[in-house]
């Protein structure tokens, strides 16, 4: 009885909706509004979220690097104050090297030499200007980075300063378009370079291009690059990574012990985590997603206001039809279920078409931007959860205004 029942005020929803069909498109169109800002903007947020995983990704899970400087400004008092790290220099990096005997770790060396490096391969030039990095055998696998093609450098490659090196993968379509990189020789600074391998294409990170770089053995690069006050960077790999916070404060102490600081010094270098900078931008778009929420719930007000007017309007129309339904024996429940059935089919067909333009318009804007799309399955929720709340609170009052109607004066009504 109650399925049949629930059935017919489908159908009497539907005939309601088609006999105002301008009026209904127009609403549903402005509840569509509300949850496509909602939904495009969470799903740009999520897609930018991928992104960044990915990207930052590539630094290795269970690494940690050792720099002149933190990610973040010390605070003292409530007041800022600057920090100037003396930088770390190569007989320190070595000396740290030497020292940090973690176990389960393994520690590379390595230096941004230049990165405004001219590289020639036969009569051919690069432009735009490449970085020229000084690597380890460590520094490949530390930094989560993998060959396409060829291989990683090796101990015997590193100790004997072989003029060997490994590229970026853009070099495959510029400077060595149309050849196989692998043993071609490339010039620096005059010096020859074989090429032993091609890094995998990972595009650019907040502007840099990860895949204009020229990998080479870091006493060559020495030898080749002797500008002062190089600056060096220790980056530790942690194979268990339950252990990554004992080898953190384990390779800090040995910091300290080459800096020679006093236990009532504070850390003059930066111990930055693979997953500090991520989690500190994933930090950032959360403040997008309540940004989105907020530009959501103020269109949704709208539409929910504009949602209870039709039904209001809709009841004052039907006042003599609802007459005499009640005189016909309908109980106040019955109208009120009835109308409320209707504001709930207008609600979900609002949220429906927002979710599709919403998933739409969030796909064509992360793709635009190379971002990492995925369907947006917590905004798809959100939006149902919310085009369901606005109907039952913007078909409650009409409902109960219906249900509520004295069948006489309804009849009355002209």
């Amino acid at each position: 009885m109650m399925l049949k029942l629930f059935k017919e005020n489908i159908r009497i929803a539907f005939g309601s909706i088609r006999t105002q069909l301008l009026r209904t498109i127009l609403t549903v169109l402005i509840i569509a509004i509300g949850i496509t800002a909602l939904v495009g903007i969470l799903t740009v947020v999520s897609a930018l979220e991928n992104t960044i995983s990915s990207d930052f990704a590539s630094m290795g899970a269970n690494t940690f690097n050792i720099n002149q400087y933190e990610n973040e400004i010390r605070n003292r008092g409530g007041q800022e104050r600057e920090i100037i790290n003396p930088i770390i220099s190569y007989p320190e990096a070595v000396a740290f090297q030497n020292k940090f005997n973690y176990p389960f770790t393994e520690t590379s060396l390595s230096f941004t030499a230049t990165s405004t490096a001219e590289v020639k391969y036969e009569a051919t030039e690069t432009d735009p200007e490449i970085s020229i990095l000084g690597v380890d055998q460590h520094f490949i696998t530390n930094s989560g980075l993998e060959t396409s093609l060829g291989r990683n450098f090796t101990g015997f490659d590193i100790d004997n300063n072989s003029y060997v090196c490994v590229v970026g993968s853009d070099f495959e379509k510029g400077l060595l378009k149309d050849v196989n990189p692998i043993d071609k020789i490339i010039s620096i600074r005059g010096a020859k370079f074989k090429v032993i391998g091609v890094l995998k294409e990972k595009g650019s990170t907040f502007g840099n291009s990860q895949d204009l770089r020229v990998l080479i053995p870091i006493q060559v690069a020495r030898s080749l690059f002797t500008a002062p006050n190089i600056n060096y960077t220790m980056s530790i790999m942690v194979s268990k990574k339950e252990l990554l916070d004992q080898a953190i404060d384990n390779a800090t102490s040995t910091m300290r012990r080459v800096r020679k600081l006093s236990p009532v010094k504070d850390n003059n270098f930066g111990v930055v985590r693979s997953d500090d900078l991520i989690n500190r931008i994933l930090g950032i778009t959360k403040y997008l997603g309540l940004a989105s929420w907020l530009i959501g719930i103020i269109t949704v007000l709208g539409s929910s206001i504009a949602l209870m007017n039709i039904m209001i309007v809709s009841v004052t129309e039907r006042t003599r039809e609802i007459g005499v339904r009640k005189a016909l024996g309908a109980k106040k429940t019955t109208i009120a279920f009835q109308f409320f059935i209707e504001t709930l089919l207008i609600g979900q067909l609002g949220g429906l078409a927002g979710i599709i333009f919403g998933i739409l318009i969030g796909f064509g804007i992360a793709t635009a931007m190379n971002f990492v799309f995925v369907i947006p399955w917590g905004a798809i929720m959100a939006a149902f959860i919310t085009s369901f709340i606005v109907a039952i609170v913007s078909g409650l009052y009409p409902a109960v205004k219906a249900a509520m109607l004295d069948p006489i004066e309804a009849l009355r009504y002209e």
